[in-house]
């Protein structure tokens, strides 16, 4: 398989994760701990390249890591998750930052780490991928009907005597697998941006809240692989080119949204009134 075909399929991978992983960071608000998760875990990438091990494991040990500092920290009374995100994406990134000026002939690139190289992955991080789509798409499944409930009446969820931490486990444990396989394609800075902005769109302009998770996959691997097109067309860094064809899919959900809401309901109403008095 070639190198150009490999990536194709990591992208294609990665957008159809992104509609589950996507929709639950979207939905139940989380974009923020994506965002700090996958500056955060750069350290963990350099430092099993400085150790020679394989950078995906570093950045999930790394990742676990940081998924238990941020628990604790937004427990501090006073704090919330917000500040706890804010604080381990500075401490991630001036760590990695750190690391990498200590080790200055560190085996793979810096700029691979943060913004990633589609066309450079590996069979084994798309085997990796595919490993954590199949076991979010079961987890999903076996946990829909309770996230949802938590998360549009965490009220009526508490007092039907279930419990919120499996909820929460089970989101941020798909969050965090999906940051964490994004990094060898798309990096630390843009490794959120084929999870998030797709499932984004997909929210403005789905019509019921069930449709969002395909609506983001079929938009996610749409943008992923635009911008994969567009990098070998125009000689693009590809992880940028990706982050921006998924930026630009969101950018036209949202005046699609406004012109649904604008000019042309105005001539769905007009049309109706015209029916009306027919």
């Amino acid at each position: 398989m070639s190198y150009f075909a490999m990536a194709a399929l990591e992208v294609t991978l990665l957008g159809l994760l992104g509609g589950i992983a996507g929709t639950l960071i979207v939905v139940r608000r989380r974009s923020f701990f994506a965002v700090a998760l996958s500056h955060a875990t750069f350290p963990g990438g350099v430092i099993f390249a400085v150790l020679g091990y394989n950078l995906l494991l570093g950045q999930a040990l790394f990742a676990a890591l940081l998924v238990l500092i941020m628990t604790l920290l937004s427990r501090v009374p006073g704090q919330g998750r917000q500040v706890a995100s804010g604080v381990v994406l500075a401490l991630g990134f001036a760590l990695g930052t750190l690391l990498t000026s200590l080790n200055p002939g560190l085996g793979v690139p810096v700029e691979a780490l943060l913004v990633g190289s589609p066309l450079s992955v590996s069979a084994a991080d798309i085997a990796a991928t595919a490993v954590v789509l199949v076991a979010s798409l079961i987890v999903t499944a076996y946990f829909a009907r309770r996230v949802l409930f938590h998360t549009f009446d965490p009220v009526g969820f508490a007092a039907a005597g279930f419990r919120a931490w499996p909820v929460e486990l089970v989101v941020v444990g798909i969050a965090s697998a999906a940051v964490v396989v994004a990094m060898p394609a798309v990096g630390a800075i843009l490794g959120v941006a084929i999870l998030i902005a797709p499932a984004a769109a997909a929210r403005l302009i789905a019509p019921r809240i069930e449709w969002v998770p395909p609506l983001a996959a079929v938009l996610g691997v749409a943008s992923g692989l635009a911008g994969l097109w567009a990098s070998r067309q125009f000689d693009l860094a590809a992880g940028g080119a990706i982050g921006l064809a998924t930026t630009l899919v969101f950018i036209a959900a949202l005046l699609w949204r406004r012109l649904a809401r604008g000019p042309i309901q105005r001539v769905k109403e007009v049309v109706k009134a015209k029916e009306a008095t027919a």
